[in-house]
């Protein structure tokens, strides 16, 4: 009995230290450190990769970015970790980084097995593939006794797998765990097509060494809603970056950008007087300065300042917004209301 009054106390301690632990959060975390640890993608052009400067660049570094400057009120305080799609879950169930924001899919068993929480998608896609048009290929059924060049530990792993099944075709697949070491096989003819999401097909073209040789078949063959990734048990980082990413679809609907917003900061619409903060509320339900989505529009900008700016039809990736336009012009962007 006197043994167990012993540990009594040392079990509540242990329980107690890792409570505080856990109540810390990861807000507490990177206000400590003074910056946000964001794994990324690192060379994919248009999402995630640094300009020949050395200035990190895409869409997916700049939702980082936007999780930044509302916590902050700095959106360059973010360091990047490029992380391999083998590596990318780990790094973050580890605390390596505190959030991902590497063009990775939500699925079921991501958001189960992997404790891992998805917040709003940043872009919308389905899995396509690319081939040189010296193959002579106008349709994916056209593919039977391909080579596919694949990453393993993907969602485009299986896709394929069921679809050349699906299709009672048969493939060779070439597997290779780095992004840029499959495109350089590829792009070498180690394989007949490369396989995976739309856009990042669309990126990789975008720095083959000759873009026009290649074409992205007309087939999408999956649903792949990419989205930034928290660890479970923290609601209140997950409930910011969610917000970080909604922010930019708001302003976007709300008619706010990097150029008008100081002037929208007079507007009488209840509606972008409490987004920009100058009716409060919003700062402080999350636990930041009242300002924080103001930070993150003149900093960043809205949603389709992001996408134009990285991969729209002005840039070499040429996408269209198709799935990412906003709710009222057709697409899936849609944000809840901001009070």
């Amino acid at each position: 009995m006197k043994h167990l009054m012993r540990t009594i106390p040392v079990m509540a301690a242990s329980l107690c230290l890792a409570t505080s632990v856990a109540m810390a959060g990861t807000l507490d975390d990177v206000k400590a450190k003074g910056f946000i640890q964001a794994g990324v993608n690192g060379d994919l052009f248009g999402f995630a990769k640094p300009d020949e400067k050395g200035v990190w660049r895409g869409l997916d570094v700049d939702t980082a970015r936007a999780v930044a400057a509302a916590v902050f009120g700095d959106a360059d305080k973010v360091k990047y970790t490029p992380l391999t799609a083998k590596t990318r879950f780990t790094a973050l169930q580890s605390g390596e980084i505190d959030v991902l924001t590497r063009n990775a899919t939500q699925t079921l068993s991501r958001d189960t097995d992997l404790g891992l929480n998805f917040v709003q998608v940043n872009y919308y896609d389905g899995q396509g593939f690319l081939v040189p048009k010296a193959l002579g290929v106008e349709s994916a059924k056209e593919l039977d006794g391909a080579s596919v060049c694949v990453l393993p530990g993907t969602t485009t792993e299986q896709n394929v797998a069921d679809y050349f099944r699906v299709q009672k075709m048969n493939m060779n697949p070439v597997v290779i765990e780095s992004t840029a070491e499959l495109s350089k096989a590829f792009f070498a003819g180690r394989c007949d097509c490369m396989t995976s999401d739309a856009s990042q097909l669309a990126g990789i073209r975008a720095v083959a060494p000759n873009p026009a040789d290649y074409k992205i078949l007309p087939e999408i063959i999956s649903k792949e809603p990419l989205a930034p990734a928290v660890r479970h048990g923290d609601d209140q980082w997950m409930d910011i970056v969610n917000y970080s990413v909604l922010a930019m679809i708001e302003a976007e609907e709300l008619g706010i950008t990097s150029a008008n917003i100081d002037e929208m900061m007079g507007s009488t619409d209840p509606k972008v007087q409490r987004f920009l903060g100058v009716s409060p509320g919003n700062g402080k339900a999350l636990g930041l300065d009242e300002n924080w989505a103001y930070n993150i529009i003149k900093q960043v900008g809205n949603y389709g300042e992001v996408f134009e700016r990285n991969v729209g039809v002005d840039t070499p990736l040429m996408l269209e917004r198709g799935l990412n336009a906003l709710w009222t012009n057709g697409g899936l962007m849609y944000s809840p209301p901001f009070k």
